[in-house]
């Protein structure tokens, strides 16, 4: 079933749905999908193509209704390069919401800090990225259309509707370059005073490939990550997933707040 068939499938689900804007909720940030009104909540499982993720954390269902005001498709966890090995997991669902007319894709994420000034529970628009594991979901694509260009990936004029949020909330939003490492190990002390060198702010596994699909699909982007750690030999302590989850979950009220405020800039 490809995504226009999908999309058909999900319009009959939910009659009247009609996203402009997509949302990708990481580790921890799963309840606010909660917040939105009027929802119809479709498993992964009941859509053909999407991925089942196996992360604690990740709810692993597509939410459509309304949030601050905008029309959503909010994917409530994700599936991971590191799970399968494969970076296209979430091509699916995405191209899916192309398919459904979304227009801009909002990514968050749970990250790792490599700088002293942003610490655990901070937010940080993300400006650029590195994809150091060096892999690349359009690899297969048998056209053109595979050689997306990534200048300006992040939308400007979403990254200014996030500041202009951060500031209608009082929100202190970092902003930086956003490294993909492949996981699922945590990245070792050599490897953080790299990706420092090479100039990333936060590390992650995740998001780097969507927004390459999301791009592929003709869909402006924006993401922001929520700091939970401090990178590898930066404190003296081992990482942990644990402390991804319970710090995600300690920043979750401001980072709920802050898209919310950005979803209503962009509704306006």
């Amino acid at each position: 079933m490809n995504a226009f068939q999908l999309a058909g499938l999900i319009r009959e689900w939910a009659p009247g749905a009609a996203p402009r804007t997509g949302l990708v909720l990481g580790s921890g940030l799963g309840s606010l999908a909660d917040e939105v009104e009027d929802a119809v909540r479709l498993s992964y499982l009941d859509l053909p193509g999407f991925p089942r993720s196996g992360v604690s954390g990740h709810a692993g269902e597509l939410v459509l209704g309304r949030l601050a005001g905008e029309p959503v498709a909010v994917l409530s966890g994700r599936a991971h390069f590191y799970e399968r090995g494969n970076p296209r997991e979430m091509a699916v669902p995405i191209a899916t919401l192309a398919a459904l007319g979304v227009e801009r894709l909002l990514l968050t994420n749970a990250a790792g800090s490599l700088r002293d000034d942003l610490p655990p529970g901070s937010p940080m628009l993300i400006t650029d990225h590195i994809a150091w594991s060096g892999m690349n979901p359009l690899i297969g694509v048998e056209d053109d259309s595979r050689f997306v260009s990534m200048v300006d990936a992040y939308d400007p004029s979403l990254l200014a509707a996030a500041r202009a949020a951060a500031s209608d909330v009082g929100v202190a939003l970092a902003e930086g370059v956003y490294m993909w490492f492949s996981g699922p190990s945590f990245e070792t002390p050599a490897e953080i005073r790299m990706a420092r060198l090479l100039g990333a702010d936060a590390v992650g596994m995740s998001t780097v490939p969507e927004v390459i699909l999301a791009r592929h699909a003709g869909l402006k982007v924006a993401a922001i990550s929520m700091i939970t750690n401090l990178g590898a030999g930066m404190t003296g302590r081992p990482l942990s997933h644990d402390e991804t989850k319970s710090e995600a979950a300690k920043g979750a009220d401001r980072f709920r707040a802050l898209l919310k405020a950005f979803l209503a800039h962009i509704a306006a």
